[in-house]
């Protein structure tokens, strides 16, 4: 690997519910050494630092609503700007559309940077469902799992066209074993950090 090319260490990880995106972020937040950073995380961090913007988000949070667009992206632009993600962050959970996208987009320009790689996990659709009901929980009925996975499709998955039109999606089969999963991320991730 060329000395001067910086580490790939700003990626982002998108695919269906029950594609497995928590568990493998987790696995490479370590093996890269960068924050993996979840929408959820995020929304906590924002609500515990007792700031302005945390306090409207406990309050939509609190309203039951979902959190408006230009409010995830100024909560997405504070984490990124924290200390921990400066030399690298792993996103999960945003953008979950093109919308949100472009937005990240510009909020990466704004800190200078930019996405090295955008993993997806492929997983077919009823192994999606299995995994899910396999979860036992109380809202994991069928016509439930398969809502949440066509809320994904129609939304989340055009995202998958929009970063391979900027040449940096890698697409990894998660239908096989975690280890194996991890494996052929960390695969992708060299074979971008080589070129």
């Amino acid at each position: 690997m060329d000395a001067a090319k910086q580490p790939i260490s700003r990626l982002l990880m998108v695919g269906p519910p029950g594609s497995g995106k928590g568990t493998q972020a987790a696995f490479l937040s370590e093996a890269l050494g960068v924050p993996a950073v979840s929408t959820g995380e995020m929304l906590r961090s924002a609500v515990a630092a007792r700031s302005a913007l945390g306090e409207r988000v406990e309050s939509i949070m609190q309203s039951g609503a979902l959190v408006d667009d230009e409010t995830m992206a100024q909560v997405v632009q504070q984490r990124l700007g924290e200390a921990d993600a400066q030399s690298g962050f792993l996103l999960d959970g945003y953008p979950r559309n093109l919308g949100q996208a472009e937005t990240l987009a510009g909020i990466l320009e704004r800190l200078e940077t930019q996405l090295d790689i955008v993993l997806v996990l492929d997983v077919p659709e009823e192994e999606l469902i299995r995994r899910a009901l396999a979860r036992k929980r109380d809202d994991d009925k069928v016509e439930v799992i398969r809502e949440r996975l066509s809320v994904y499709k129609n939304k989340t998955e055009p995202l998958i066209d929009y970063y391979r039109d900027r040449g940096i999606l890698s697409m990894v089969d998660g239908f096989q074993a975690v280890d194996s999963v991890t494996a052929a991320l960390l695969g992708e991730i060299r074979k971008v950090g080589q070129v």
